[in-house]
């Protein structure tokens, strides 16, 4: 690709040169959470180097004091995030707020891989976009989200990639091998889902304070409001290959990150659990980051605490006809930066899991 710099080193081995490939990375909202867990992962991405590094009102600050865990850019300097900045490298992370990211994305060169963090580019309806964010709508990328059916190829090769939401991300893997079998039927689907308080970000909010978060659990965005409805709306019936409706209801634990999603959906006459559970397992058996638990087991969030992985277990409800999936990801690594770096391999053509080897933490 355009840009990258080549390391060429040669090797006595049956007559082969190996090249290596760096690829140069910026990334800007470095000072959040989500750009700070796009460094935390491109740091040990052995195919990357990290070049500009910049955030907004943090600009002149030291990363370090910003982000102590990362060690090994601590000494970098936050430059202002600017185009001017941003260009000549091969790879631009955007984690910015919504709303943001078109702007600057817009006037990057087009053959720089340039991934948003943001919703700006998730949405294909312009209406959904506008009710929801009261802006203009910025248009569609590639959605970052390889575990749908399609979106691989998508993919390979794009240069804008729209990175999923965090909650759509774990609905999405929940129901989508349902709905793209032709099991489940597209009304009354009800998803409930809890979030550590850094979905929210990391601007200071009283509602986000210990002492308002510790041993409570609160709803927020009821009654179809949260912005990421549509986009769960537009994955599921994407797959359906039909509309599909969506109550969604998200609720704030009190843990710093993890989503665990509970999604239910009427199946179609007929389905049973062999069928149902035989639709999971062939979706992601042969999914490096996705997995369809043992019968019995279900999922919690501290066991992918920090890694790219999800799991998932589901359960067949006869009483009321309903199937029962339960989801559970890292909001900031599978539901934000290591979807967009697993985006960034896949575009690339770097092996897949690069950089997100990480299982989860324990105890």
């Amino acid at each position: 690709m355009a840009g990258v710099c080549i390391n060429i080193g040669t090797y006595a081995y049956s007559c082969c040169i190996v090249v290596a490939m760096t690829i140069s990375v910026a990334v800007s909202g470095a000072s959040g959470y989500a750009g700070g867990e796009v460094l935390r992962l491109l740091s040990a991405h052995p195919d990357v180097t990290i070049g500009a590094i910049t955030a907004h009102s943090n600009a002149g600050s030291r990363l370090g004091e910003l982000q102590p865990h990362l060690h090994g850019l601590a000494d970098r300097i936050l430059e202002d995030t600017t185009v001017e900045n941003l260009s000549g490298h091969d790879v631009v992370f955007l984690a910015l707020p919504h709303g943001t990211s078109a702007r600057i994305a817009a006037q990057l060169p087009e053959g720089t891989v340039v991934i948003d963090a943001g919703a700006d580019h998730r949405l294909k309806d312009a209406a959904a976009w506008e009710k929801f964010y009261a802006s203009e709508h910025a248009g569609t990328w590639p959605y970052g989200l390889p575990e749908l059916p399609g979106q691989r190829e998508a993919l390979k090769g794009a240069t804008r990639i729209a990175v999923p939401g965090c909650y759509p991300t774990s609905a999405l893997l929940a129901l989508t091998p349902g709905f793209a079998n032709g099991l489940l039927q597209g009304e009354d689907v009800v998803i409930v889902a809890a979030s550590g308080t850094s979905g929210a970000g990391k601007a200071a909010k009283v509602n986000l304070i210990g002492a308002e978060v510790m041993g409570s659990m609160s709803p927020y965005g009821v009654g179809g409001g949260h912005r990421h409805t549509p986009e769960i709306e537009q994955g599921l019936s994407q797959a359906a290959g039909e509309a599909v409706t969506v109550s969604f209801t998200p609720t704030l634990a009190p843990m710093s990150r993890g989503i665990l999603t509970t999604a239910t959906a009427r199946v179609k006459p007929g389905v049973g659990v062999a069928e149902l559970r035989r639709a999971w397992a062939e979706a992601y058996d042969e999914e490096p980051f996705v997995h369809l638990l043992a019968e019995g087991q279900w999922p919690s969030t501290k066991s992918v605490q920090g890694s790219n992985h999800a799991t998932l277990q589901l359960a067949f409800d006869e009483h009321v006809g309903r199937v029962i999936v339960t989801c559970a990801i890292d909001n900031l690594t599978k539901g934000t930066a290591g979807g967009a770096v697993q985006s960034m391999n896949i575009a690339l053509g770097l092996a897949e899991t690069a950089g997100l080897n990480l299982q989860g933490v324990a105890p």
